[in-house]
């Protein structure tokens, strides 16, 4: 019996979508990207994101950046041992990575300090002293120290001067970072915070916000610092982002955002 037309064709079809398809399962697949993991305080987003730009584009490479308050980020490194390099807003966690040998090199980009803030025009009249902060008149936010730098710091400041626990029975709630801090100052949740003072220079923030100082003798300058983590996949990558984050190239973007000639 004669196969008819219409099977002819069917099997024709087959063969010629088989020899169009093959050639195609031979051809090499585009090499993926190199790709990067950056934990990074949010007060340092901003630069480090700038930055990240930069050494993309040099070293055709993919960078994440994942942020957060600098104790959780630590506690995500400890726990997934995954990354590249780690910038939180505090020396002393850098410190604690280098102790628990998370990381093998550090390079020195900035500077963090403390200040407190009110809303623009500081409309309430608050006093720049530290006894603001246990003045129940105010409606008043601070970090918690157990979760991000700037609530570290904050502890420390309160302490030096003795009201720590004053203050903390004054708080209406703990923030978890700088960011959320700004929140509440912007959505009228806060009448006084204590935050990093460049979060005051954000484009988002600056039109909302008055600085009020903390004296140094409560509030000096902290060193941002940058730590390779152990564990990077790419260390050529990341100790190139460090040393130019630390040139003087790397530093007036960190000064721009209010992280380096810090009143």
């Amino acid at each position: 019996m004669r196969p008819r037309c219409s099977d002819m064709f069917m099997k024709l079809c087959i063969l010629l979508v088989f020899f169009i398809v093959l050639p195609g399962c031979n051809e090499e697949r585009p090499e993926r990207k190199k790709e990067l993991l950056v934990y990074c305080g949010i007060t340092m987003i901003k630069p480090m994101t700038e930055i990240a730009a930069f050494i993309e584009q040099e070293y055709d490479c993919r960078i994440l950046i994942t942020k957060g308050g600098s104790g959780n980020l630590l506690k995500s490194i400890k726990a997934n041992k995954v990354g590249d390099l780690y910038l939180p807003g505090s020396g002393s966690y850098i410190q604690s990575a280098l102790e628990q040998g998370l990381i093998t090199d550090t390079v020195h980009v900035g500077f963090n300090k403390a200040a407190m803030m009110v809303k623009k025009g500081n409309p309430k009249g608050v006093s720049d002293s530290l006894d603001s902060l246990v003045d129940n008149r105010y409606f008043v936010v601070i970090g918690n120290p157990e979760s991000g730098s700037i609530g570290r710091e904050t502890k420390k400041i309160l302490d030096k001067k003795g009201i720590f626990s004053d203050v903390v029975n004054n708080v209406q709630t703990m923030t978890t970072d700088s960011k959320d801090l700004s929140r509440c100052l912007k959505n009228d949740e806060a009448d006084l915070v204590v935050n990093w003072y460049a979060t005051s220079m954000w484009p988002e923030n600056k039109d909302y916000v008055t600085v009020l100082p903390i004296s140094s003798e409560y509030a000096g300058k902290k060193k941002l610092i940058i730590g390779l983590l152990r564990f990077s996949r790419y260390p050529e990558i990341a100790e190139a982002f460090m040393k130019y984050a630390a040139s003087d190239k790397g530093r007036a973007v960190f000064d721009k955002y209010g992280l380096y000639d810090v009143k």
